[in-house]
């Protein structure tokens, strides 16, 4: 099947049109009686000439998904892990804790300016994404198979002791982008106060 795409592909190919202009050029000459006899080695000649001469061909870029695109993708895997998170039962306080950091997760999630700026923020998606993705999942799913150890050794360390640290730092972490993006919107405000300030001096 590439063998059959192949020859089409060079028909359309810059060296194969540049080198048919080319030729061309030499059957225009065969024609007014400059290339003589020799007109075949003239014509192809000229092709090859041309098809070297040709620009090489630009490889087309991949199609990634766009920023939007991307954070969309982020919502419907946020909304399959609050389904988890919704059966798995937590102690009060690391309870407490996962409430705060998915009402976080979610305004920043929510469509609306703040989404937009995320969007444009690789940083800022790679952390969010990998705390939907792996953090949070990995945090709850651990303490999960931990405490069923636990009741078979009583007397060591509570496995909510840890929960409730890694959520807490979570928390704190996705905490830390919010204030981020704030501040984004805050430079772009005072952008504009400065622009209208020599707007106003300058007339």
């Amino acid at each position: 099947m590439a063998t059959s795409r192949n020859p089409l592909r060079y028909l359309e190919s810059r060296k194969n049109l540049t080198g048919s202009a080319c030729g061309l050029v030499g059957l225009a000459l065969t024609f007014a009686g400059v290339a003589g006899p020799y007109w075949p080695v003239v014509v192809a000649g000229l092709y090859g000439a041309g098809a070297l001469i040709a620009p090489p061909e630009r490889p087309q870029l991949p199609d990634f998904p766009d920023p939007s695109a991307q954070l969309e993708e982020l919502r419907g895997d946020f909304g399959r892990l609050r389904e988890y998170l919704g059966g798995v039962e937590l102690p009060p306080a690391a309870a407490g804790r996962l409430t705060e950091l998915t009402e976080l997760l979610t305004a920043l999630l929510d469509p609306g300016w703040v989404a937009e700026v995320l969007a444009q923020d690789p940083e800022g998606m790679h952390a969010l994404s990998r705390a939907v993705r792996q953090d949070i999942p990995e945090a709850v799913d651990t303490f999960v198979r931990t405490r069923w150890w636990t009741r078979l050794t009583p007397g060591t360390e509570p496995p909510e002791r840890h929960l409730e640290r890694q959520l807490t730092l979570l928390y704190e972490e996705a905490d830390r982008l919010a204030v981020a993006l704030r501040e984004v919107e805050a430079r772009r405000q005072e952008s504009h106060t400065r622009y209208l300030e020599d707007r106003g001096r300058s007339q």
